[in-house]
């Protein structure tokens, strides 16, 4: 049950990743309705993924692995998880701006997006990219057992 577990939390990084990477591309391109639809479709994997991610990550911690005591003695757990916490939090601005497209994408309109905005969605999703290199880091070195102090 376990490499089930650890399959599924991979399989949903995976996905994760690829989500913000098609957000990130289309982004940069052409915001016609067909990519603001696309960009949509994305965020809501990334956020399905996301979710994944963390529910199968603490059933993990809590029911399958090295159990939690070892998990909340691991500075690159602890880190690892803040930074989750953090990439949650500064996803909801991209997520509220996509929602807020629906009814010019329903109409087949591209979204009034100014340039100023894009850039800053653009900036997030790069942050979220590094967050995620972040959390691999701390995931490498937390399955070393770098940083345990038990």
């Amino acid at each position: 049950m376990s490499s089930l577990f650890a399959f599924l939390h991979h399989l949903a990084a995976f996905a994760l990743v690829g989500a913000l990477a098609v957000e990130f591309v289309l982004l940069r391109g052409e915001l016609n309705a067909k990519n603001a639809l696309r960009i949509l479709i994305a965020d809501t994997i990334y956020g399905a993924s996301a979710g994944t991610v963390v529910v199968v990550g603490l059933l993990r911690v809590f029911f399958f692995e090295k159990g939690a005591a070892y998990y909340l003695h691991s500075i690159p757990f602890l880190l690892k998880f803040a930074l989750v916490v953090v990439a949650g939090a500064i996803s909801i601005y991209p997520t509220i701006q996509f929602l807020s497209w629906r009814n010019a994408i329903k109409q087949g309109q591209a979204p009034a997006v100014d340039e100023r905005k894009r850039k800053l969605l653009l900036k997030i999703v790069h942050i979220e990219f590094m967050l995620v290199v972040g959390i691999l880091l701390c995931a490498a070195l937390m399955a070393r057992g770098v940083g345990y102090f038990g």
